[in-house]
């Protein structure tokens, strides 16, 4: 009678142990890495996971100038410290770079204007880089590349 309440314990443990594991792996956790890119309050570009790892290119022209663009970077669903965004050119230059305080959430974005972006263009050099980084993410990750080639228009 012993040996049949063990193997049932046992078992008891294991039905148990397969149902955590079960409902585990239905779980979505709690947050990731990724980020945003608003134009005017409005998604543009939107990577989170495995494709933070490419990057798309976003097209500005001068029709766009008074608009804004803002940056949302989530660090496994919190917001960094002492976050920057970072404008370079295609030899990797630092063109412009904006610091931001720290914020309690993620809905406070990092704006700036995307004159000041066209502004930065010069010569024949239409493609600049738009970087981020923070105490938790020291070495910058490119977010973006930005054709600021005109006669484009304000899209992905």
């Amino acid at each position: 009678m012993s040996a049949i309440i063990s193997k049932m314990k046992g078992l008891k443990r294991l039905a148990t142990l397969a149902m955590g594991v079960m409902l585990a792996s239905f779980s979505t956790g709690s947050g990731g890495e990724g980020f945003e890119i608003y134009l005017n309050n409005k998604v543009v570009l939107q990577q989170f996971g495995s494709n933070m790892n490419t990057v798309k290119t976003l097209k500005l022209d001068q029709a766009a100038a008074n608009d804004e663009i803002s940056v949302k970077y989530y660090h496994c669903g919190k917001v960094g410290k002492n976050r920057t965004i970072t404008i370079k050119d295609e030899q990797d230059k630092v063109l412009k770079q904006w610091k931001f305080s720290d914020v309690p959430d993620a809905t406070n974005g990092m704006t700036c204007k995307v004159k000041d972006i066209l502004g930065l263009k010069s010569g024949k050099n239409s493609l600049l880089k738009l970087y981020y980084s923070s105490s938790e993410l020291p070495k910058e990750r490119q977010l973006a590349s930005l054709n600021v080639a005109a006669k484009s228009i304000a899209k992905l």
